[in-house]
């Protein structure tokens, strides 16, 4: 009697644990099937290493397993966050940790909830960058830095520079033209990011010299005005995503 009853026991309480995690996995499920936007990465965390600036995140998604970087911020195994602007950067050498990676997603935009579509809905005119803490680049021989730029803008206007920095976003084929925004770890007070006109094809994530024209002012209109920009720019000298020490 005493067995039967411990074996109803033990068949009611797996039956009620098989349930409760069904019901947690058919959630999961529901929300990475039916309730993300297009593009939004869901990741499970796996392992957590803190350094002053980044949170480097070991992640777990589709049955991959992968790396990722953010500001700073408290995390722990078992913590899903969500994202959808990240750059990869590979062959990448964290220089705080003394670390190579293969593959590193620097992630822009990490949230512990999902994005709502129409957050996700790119507004008019442009978006202010990020700051990558731990971009450093040597600067171009006879060349300037953003910092330098920036400090001394007004006696550039109109002359060719040359500068040298990392691709942190690339948008191509806008108004005739492909633009991009590079940084090289320098800045003057909050000027730390430099937006290039160009023809030629970039990456995120390559390290570039480019030269070009200096232009003050430009104002395209919807929102796209530059204090500062780089016009007609053209590559003296590119690395395409390897070796990356930053």
């Amino acid at each position: 009697m005493k067995k039967n009853t411990f074996s109803r026991i033990l068949t009611f309480t797996l039956i009620t644990v098989l349930a409760v995690f069904s019901a947690c996995q058919q959630k999961k499920s529901s929300t990475d099937a039916g309730d993300l936007p297009p593009g939004t990465h869901m990741v499970d965390v796996i392992e957590v290493i803190q350094t002053s600036n980044y949170t480097y995140l070991q992640v777990f998604e589709n049955n991959a397993k992968y790396w990722i970087a953010v500001s700073r911020r408290e995390a722990k195994p078992g913590d899903v966050l969500y994202f959808t602007n990240a750059m990869e950067m590979t062959n990448f050498h964290s220089r705080e940790l003394n670390r190579d990676f293969a593959s590193i997603l620097f992630v822009q935009d990490p949230s512990d909830t999902p994005v709502k579509a129409e957050a996700m809905q790119k507004p008019s005119g442009k978006s202010p960058a990020s700051r990558f803490a731990e971009i450093s680049v040597e600067p171009a021989n006879g060349g300037i830095t953003i910092a330098e730029l920036y400090k001394n803008k007004s006696s550039y206007a109109d002359k060719k520079v040359k500068i040298r920095g990392v691709v942190v976003k690339y948008n191509a084929n806008i108004m005739q033209r492909n633009w991009l925004h590079i940084q090289d770890g320098t800045a003057n007070n909050e000027d730390f990011d430099l937006t290039i006109t160009t023809q030629e094809t970039f990456a995120e994530g390559d390290t570039v010299t480019f030269e070009g024209i200096i232009k003050l002012d430009k104002d395209f209109g919807s929102g796209y005005s530059y204090s500062v920009l780089m016009e007609e720019a053209h590559a003296l000298e590119k690395s395409n995503q390897d070796s990356k020490s930053m």
